[in-house]
C-alpha cells in the first residue's frame, strides 16, 4: 500500500483523484472491517465522496490544503462536531460533540478527509483494544492477536489500508505501542506541542494527541498540521507548528541507551534493538551508555498519577448530564447504579485506585511519593540529554500478543507499558519506528526520545532509525 506522502505526489500531478483513493480505501473498508474492527463509526459515503469532489474541483484552480483528497481515522476520544464521539464507553455510547478538537478543525482547514471514528479502550484505559465496551479490534497483520492499545483502531486502521494517516492519543503509549504491534511509525510530540482541546481526558497532565501513519514522514506531515499553539489549550506550548524534517545523510547523532535489565523482555525485541544500535553505530553514530531510573519504578509512578487524575477527570460521569441515568431512590443511589452500569471493569478499577491514592491518611503515601519520583526523572533526564541527542530504547517487552491472553491478569497488561511510559512520566517527545519482526512475522518497534521540544530533531532522527533498521517487511 502507498504512503501518505506517495498517495500526495500522485493526487498533485494528476495522477489520481482523491474520489479515487476514497473509494480504494472504502472498498477495503467494506472488505475486511468486518473482521478487524477498527472503526466505531464512519461518516456517510455520499457525504465523504461529496467532499472528495469538492477537493478535485477545487485543485483544479489550484486550491487546496497539504492534505489534500487524504484520508484521515480519527481515535474517538476526539471530538468531532456533529460525529458520534463515544472513548470506547457506553457512557458517551450517544454523545455527539457541537464542536471539533483543534486537532479536527485543523485537518479540516488542510482538506484532509475524516473518514471515521475509531475503535479504543474504554476512556484510552488499557493495552490492547479489547477494553472498549463495544468490540474488540484485531491486528490485520495477524487476526489472532491484539493491535495494541489504547489507539488500537487507529492502528489497525492505517495498516489495513483504510486510511494512510490516523489520529490517536498517548497517555503512557497508546500511540507508540499499537504503532509498533502493527508495523507502523508513531509519534507522541512533547507535551503542549499539540492542543489537547477537544481531547475527552484521562490523565491530564499525561496525555497528548499523537500521529499514526506509515512512514516518518507521513507522520511529519500530519505533525506539520495539527500541532502548534493553541489559545483554547491553557497547557499548549507557545511554539510554531512542528516542521517536516530533511534527511541529513552528514549529521551524526549521539545515541544513549539505558543500561536495563532484560528480564522480562522477549528475545526477539532485544535482539532486534541490539541489531538497530549495531546498524545505527556502524553508519557513523555514536552509542554512549546512560543511567536512567528502573522502568518499573517509573510504571508505577505512572500508574499512581494517571489513575489519580482519571478519578478527578471521570466525577464529571454522574448520569446528570452526559450519559445514560439509571433510577434510584436518592441521588447517591441513582449516581452509584449509573457509574457501575455504564463504566466498565478497568475504568472502574482505575478510579478506585486513583481515589484510594489522593484519600486523606494515603495522599502522601503515595501520591505525593509519584509527583516526587517523576519530578526527580525529569531532573534526571536533563542531565542525561546534556550528554547525548536522543536515547533509543524497547517501546514493549514483547510484540502484539494474543487475544485474551492478558485480560485475566491486569498486573500482565500494565506491564505491557513498561518502556512506554517513560516518555509521558516527562513529557518529552517520542517517536515508535519499526525495526524488524519476530521469529514469528509479528512487527517490532524501537522507540526514540528527544529533549523537551526538539520534535523536529526526533524526526530527523527517526528517518536515520528509519532507513537503517532491520527491514520491517512493510
Amino acid at each position: 500500500m502507498l504512503s501518505a506522502t506517495e498517495i500526495k505526489a500522485q493526487l498533485e500531478r494528476g495522477e489520481i483523484r482523491a474520489r479515487d483513493v476514497l473509494a480504494a480505501a472504502l472498498e477495503r473498508i467494506h472488505r475486511d472491517e468486518p473482521a478487524i474492527h477498527a472503526f466505531l463509526t464512519l461518516r456517510p459515503e455520499e457525504e465523504l465522496f461529496r467532499e472528495a469532489d469538492d477537493i478535485d474541483a477545487r485543485r483544479r484552480s489550484g486550491s487546496v490544503g497539504v492534505l489534500a483528497g487524504l484520508p484521515v481515522a480519527i481515535k474517538d476520544s476526539i471530538c468531532t462536531s456533529g460525529l458520534r464521539t463515544t472513548c470506547g464507553s457506553r457512557m458517551l455510547e450517544t454523545f455527539i460533540p457541537p464542536y471539533d478538537a483543534t486537532v479536527v478543525a485543523r485537518i479540516k482547514s488542510e482538506d484532509g478527509i475524516i473518514i471515521g471514528k475509531t475503535n479504543l479502550d474504554e476512556f484510552c484505559m488499557g493495552s490492547s483494544t479489547e477494553n472498549s465496551a463495544f468490540y474488540t479490534t484485531r491486528n490485520p497483520l495477524n487476526l489472532e492477536y491484539v493491535p495494541g492499545g489504547t489507539s488500537g483502531g487507529s492502528a489497525a486502521a492505517v495498516a489495513a489500508g483504510f486510511a494512510p494517516l490516523a489520529l490517536g492519543s498517548d497517555t503512557g503509549g497508546s500511540v507508540r505501542q499499537p504503532a509498533a504491534f502493527c508495523g507502523l511509525v508513531g509519534m507522541k510530540p512533547t507535551y503542549g506541542r499539540c492542543s489537547r482541546y477537544g481531547l475527552i481526558a484521562y490523565a491530564s497532565s499525561f496525555d497528548q494527541v499523537g500521529v499514526l501513519a506509515r512512514t516518518v514522514d507521513d507522520a511529519a506531515l500530519l505533525l506539520s498540521v495539527i500541532s502548534g499553539h493553541d489559545p483554547h489549550d491553557s497547557t499548549s506550548t507557545a511554539l510554531p507548528p512542528v516542521a517536516p524534517p530533511t534527511r541529513d545523510s552528514t549529521r551524526r547523532f549521539t545515541i544513549g541507551v539505558p543500561n536495563w535489565p532484560q528480564e522480562g523482555m522477549d528475545p526477539d525485541v532485544s535482539q532486534a534493538l541490539s541489531t538497530t544500535l549495531d546498524l545505527l553505530t556502524a553508519s557513523g553514530h555514536k552509542r554512549v551508555d546512560i543511567e536512567l531510573t528502573d522502568p518499573s519504578v517509573l510504571l508505577a509512578c505512572y500508574y499512581v498519577i494517571a489513575s489519580a487524575e482519571a478519578s478527578a477527570n471521570l466525577a464529571r460521569y454522574d448520569g446528570a448530564q452526559v450519559g445514560p441515568r439509571f433510577e434510584g431512590d436518592t441521588y447517591k443511589q441513582r449516581v452509584l447504579r449509573t457509574r457501575s452500569q455504564a463504566f466498565g471493569p478497568e475504568v472502574q478499577r482505575r478510579i478506585m485506585l486513583g481515589t484510594f491514592v489522593l484519600s486523606s491518611g494515603y495522599y502522601d503515601d503515595y501520591y505525593g511519593r509519584a509527583v516526587a519520583v517523576r519530578r526527580q526523572f525529569i531532573a534526571q533526564l536533563r542531565e542525561v540529554f546534556s550528554m547525548c541527542d536522543v536515547i533509543v530504547q524497547p517501546i514493549s517487552p514483547t510484540a502484539a500478543f494474543r487475544l485474551g491472553e492478558k485480560t485475566t491478569d491486569p498486573m500482565q497488561m500494565y506491564l505491557a507499558d513498561l518502556y512506554s511510559v517513560t516518555a509521558n512520566v516527562a513529557g518529552v517527545p517520542s517517536i515508535s519506528v519499526p525495526c524488524g519482526r519476530t521469529g514469528t512475522g509479528l512487527p517490532i518497534g524501537i522507540q526514540i526520545l528527544a529533549p523537551w521540544n526538539a520534535d523536529e530533531l526526533l524526526l530527523i532522527f527517526g528517518l536515520e532509525a528509519e532507513l537503517h533498521a532491520p527491514n520491517a517487511g512493510r
